[in-house]
């Protein structure tokens, strides 16, 4: 049944140019500025230093610089506020372009650790900001459909996200007059994490009531509302409060609903190579007579690979990332720079604001991640594949950083 329809490359993708709104033009140094950084893209120079006092205008240099270079770009600032104040800033300048905030969605975060010498286990305990969690799905959607891109983010975005190339295969697209299987369209949604409900509705959830199917994507709150027959007869996009209709549709995308999605293949594939993982594991531990660790580790995995066969999902299911995106040990994670390498084509400019700051903060991420789940796997809270669940290294980072404007 023609339920959906997946492309490698979005006919809707936008090509649509960087338009810099300003009631004033660059001066003092600053037309000199933005000529040798544009100069210096255009002949192939891979790191550029933007010096100036606070209040000089590097940020409106900066804007110039992208006007004129017209490639997605990433802004990394070394904090949550001061990325925010960039953002509002890009978005005053860019108001017709997409200018997104990508930072970490955890209002409160203590991560999941084990401490030896008290024999302390700490469980993994957050509470998640569900518009910081919107903003970030806006991220990832706008790289993959559109070429005007400004997101700006914290060093979350060195952090494990998930496939881009994945991501995008499971994209649901809806037209008016498509015909439709409706189980097969129920469970399409399932397998892109939205939750079935028949409450209000909230974002990644949806509704079947009679001929009518109700939706919230991930990235606005806003319902689309499908009647159904054999086929697709209306898309109607309706305020999630007063319930009036906004506007008619002729066609909607719909993106997963969590950044870790995969097919029912992958699925199968990861759930086999975590349980030989496992019983290496559990080798190792017997062999050491470490009957404790061998018998927590079996129980954890084997809850968790449960939930991942029943219901596509587990918490911590990124502790899992390397098997699904069958990565080797080792190797770097999928982060926002894969998405801006797979959206633009590996053609990006990347800033890094207060460099003197956000590059020490970047180089030190690493370690202190690995030392945590090093030990987490030493007594047997987690399999050893969960270290490749990490930030990039810096050498990791630059090698994906072709341009770059410190």
């Amino acid at each position: 049944q023609a339920i959906f329809f997946v492309s490698l490359c979005y006919t809707a993708c936008t090509m649509q140019k960087f338009l810099l709104h300003c009631d004033y033009s660059p001066a003092g140094d600053q037309p000199k500025a933005i000529e040798g950084l544009v100069t210096g893209l255009q002949e192939g120079l891979k790191r550029q230093t933007l010096l100036g006092v606070t209040g000089s205008g590097k940020t409106f240099t900066i804007a110039n610089v992208i006007a004129q270079r017209n490639v997605p770009t990433l802004v990394i600032a070394h904090n949550k506020t001061l990325a925010a104040q960039l953002c509002n800033e890009f978005r005053e300048f860019f108001p017709q372009n997409a200018v997104e905030y990508f930072v970490s969605y955890y209002d409160y975060y203590q991560p999941e650790a084990y401490m030896a010498a008290s024999d302390a286990y700490i469980e993994k305990e957050a509470q998640i900001n569900e518009e910081i969690d919107r903003l970030r799905h806006a991220c990832t959607q706008a790289l993959l459909t559109r070429k005007d891109v400004i997101i700006v983010a914290s060093v979350s975005a060195i952090y494990g996200l998930g496939s881009p190339k994945e991501y995008e295969n499971i994209v649901l697209h809806l037209r008016v007059g498509s015909p439709l299987d409706r189980t097969a369209l129920l469970n399409q949604f399932i397998d892109m994490q939205f939750t079935r409900t028949t409450a209000d509705l909230t974002r990644g959830t949806f509704r079947l009531r009679g001929q009518t199917l109700e939706v919230m994507p991930v990235n606005e709150e806003v319902i689309y509302r499908f009647t159904l027959s054999a086929h697709i007869e209306r898309i109607e996009r309706v305020h999630p409060v007063e319930r009036r209709i906004l506007s008619d549709q002729q066609d909607v995308w719909f993106f997963p609903a969590k950044h870790y999605v995969a097919t029912p293949d992958q699925r199968a594939k990861a759930i086999h190579t975590i349980n030989e993982e496992l019983k290496e594991q559990l080798v190792y531990f017997e062999k050491k007579g470490a009957l404790l660790e061998a018998q927590r580790l079996r129980q954890k995995v084997r809850y968790d690979v449960e939930l991942i066969e029943q219901i596509g999902y587990c918490n911590g299911i990124e502790n899992y990332s390397r098997h699904f995106d069958g990565r080797a040990q080792g190797e770097a994670p999928f982060t926002l720079l894969d998405f801006f390498a797979y959206g633009s084509g590996g053609e990006y400019l990347t800033v890094i604001d207060e460099s003197h700051v956000t590059v020490p903060q970047i180089r030190a991420m690493y370690a202190g991640d690995k030392a945590r789940k090093d030990n987490m796997a030493e007594y047997g809270f987690r399999l050893p594949s969960a270290s490749d669940s990490r930030p990039l290294t810096f050498d990791e980072f630059d090698a994906r950083t072709a341009s770059c404007i410190f």
